[in-house]
């Protein structure tokens, strides 16, 4: 029985140790030598933890971070990847309640990692790829670990402003991955175009399926996510085969006409989540890459990546349809309930989705409150225990039982005394010709609703269209055209941002 995610690592170390495991701007890696190097990280970390303590990383992506990441496996203890660019009061925060028992950093990083007032031991990243290997005391941690102790701990938005540590166990990984890959034919031929830092759950996919199936992980720049050319030629030159993309990367090549200067055509597959996928960015992929398949997935940090993807047909799709999420991964339940918490089973009617299995995280690290807030009995069983996790997110069924994205429980709002979606009023304004990426905002003091957009779309076109196809109680009391919508670190639109826009415009 495999408990531990390094039985991956070294299955596939032993199977192909020459093939290429990771590879980034400066250095590829074989299996053999991201194995010797998270052995020797691994050893250096034992000396200076106990097991199951987190450490935290400060760096940029890389195959030498990954390789620490792994190392810290090694040494029993989980890691939390921390982005250096993020501002230094919100790491701060995340240092305060990870509390680690040690920080690595890199020597491009070294000078702000140390004034981030963190008074416990700071290691290079360089000395722990160096460290001699300690078997012994690698055997030791080994032979003590359990398949629920905790591999990563990843720090999402908090509703109170405080991030919320999601710890997610080896057994979790070790049930999702293998589904994962073997639903969308991942082997070891492939190779993984990594997008998303290592703190965006996102990752993980690219990460441990090249562990589990020898497949190679091409970490992509972050830079080049703003230098389409950068991107597309790197796409292409390395033989991407599969993007496990969020939204708004793909958005990036699209809204940039990437596609018009170059195709990477070993593209074989593109799966994608973390926010609705506009239909016009979605054609534009479809049409530069007509034989590639299409996946949406869904599924928040809390899950372990996904618990629900639909496969979409190879087909043009109307500008108003709106893509289905689809079923539930294997060994997932997942489900709706309604505000009486009954179960939701007839097609068209909401409900919040709801999730149990082995997928779902620990909880929240040191915050016991927030985590029984969102983990909680399912109250469909009253016979033993089983801990579901509540989502959020408001979705509904089709007739052949496909489940439909409908949007967030609190962007469900009330405006003239009717029911409003926030995600409504976006995708009409995403129907608009030359309209980008929208996003709409209500702010609940003054009842009003404020719709932002980028794109060449004039406004005056914009507000006529939204005329003809939304009723009164839906029309946006501003619309207001930016250069670009803000973005949170994982990509996904700030929409605390776009309010603080709305009142500082009411201030002027």
């Amino acid at each position: 029985m495999q408990t531990n995610i390094l039985d991956w690592l070294e299955a596939t170390a032993a199977r192909c140790p020459d093939a290429p495991a990771v590879g980034d701007v400066q250095q590829d890696y074989t299996w053999a030598q991201l194995a010797e190097l998270a052995r020797r990280s691994g050893s250096a970390l034992a000396a200076r933890t106990a097991p199951r303590c987190p450490a935290a990383f400060y760096l940029e992506k890389s195959a030498p971070a990954f390789a620490a990441m792994l190392g810290t496996v090694y040494a029993g203890c989980c890691y939390s990847v921390l982005d250096p660019r993020q501002p230094a009061a919100r790491t701060r925060q995340v240092l305060d309640t990870l509390a680690p028992a040690l920080l690595i950093t890199d020597a491009e990083h070294a000078d702000a990692a140390a004034k981030l007032s963190y008074s416990g031991p700071i290691l290079s990243l360089e000395s722990l790829l160096t460290a001699d290997e300690d078997a012994a005391l690698l055997a030791a941690r080994r032979v003590q670990a359990v398949d629920v102790d905790p591999l990563y701990i990843n720090f999402t938005s908090g509703s109170t402003g405080v991030p919320k540590g999601v710890t997610v166990s080896h057994r979790s990984v070790l049930d999702f991955i293998p589904q994962f890959a073997g639903i969308f034919g991942i082997n070891g031929d492939d190779i993984l175009g990594n997008q998303a830092p290592f703190d965006f759950d996102v990752s993980v996919k690219d990460l441990y399926t090249a562990l589990y199936t020898g497949a190679k992980v091409q970490i992509i720049p972050r830079a080049y996510f703003s230098q389409p050319t950068k991107l597309m030629d790197y796409l292409a030159d390395h033989a991407v085969t599969t993007l496990v993309w969020a939204v708004s990367a793909m958005c990036f090549v699209s809204i940039m006409n990437g596609f018009g200067y170059r195709v990477p055509s070993a593209v074989r597959q593109v799966l994608f989540s973390g926010e609705v996928m506009p239909i016009k960015h979605l054609m534009k992929w479809k049409k530069a890459l007509p034989a590639a398949r299409f996946v949406n997935l869904y599924g928040p940090t809390e899950i372990t990546c996904n618990c629900t993807y639909a496969i979409l047909p190879d087909r043009d799709f109307a500008p108003d349809e709106v893509l289905p999420i689809g079923r539930a991964f294997p060994n997932e339940k997942v489900f709706l309930l309604d505000e009486s918490d009954a179960l939701v089973t007839e097609p068209g009617q909401a409900g919040e989705l709801c999730v149990s299995g082995t997928a779902l995280a620990l909880g929240y690290y040191a915050d016991p409150v927030r985590t029984a807030q969102a983990f909680t009995q399912n109250p469909l069983n009253p016979n033993w225990y089983e801990r579901i996790y509540r989502t959020g997110d408001l979705a509904r069924y089709d007739e052949n039982g496909n489940l439909f994205y409908i949007g967030r429980k609190d962007f469900q709002i009330k405006h003239m005394g009717h029911r409003v979606e926030l995600g409504e009023i976006e995708a009409a304004a995403m129907r608009c010709d030359d309209v980008s990426r929208a996003c709409c905002i209500f702010d609940a003091e003054k009842q009003r609703l404020h719709l932002f957009y980028t794109g060449s779309c004039e406004k005056a076109a914009l507000l006529t269209a939204l005329k003809a196809n939304l009723p009164p109680f839906m029309q946006p009391n501003t619309v207001q055209q930016l250069d670009e919508l803000p973005t949170n670190k994982n990509g996904k639109i700030d929409r605390t941002a776009l309010a603080a826009l709305t009142k500082k415009g009411a201030r002027k």
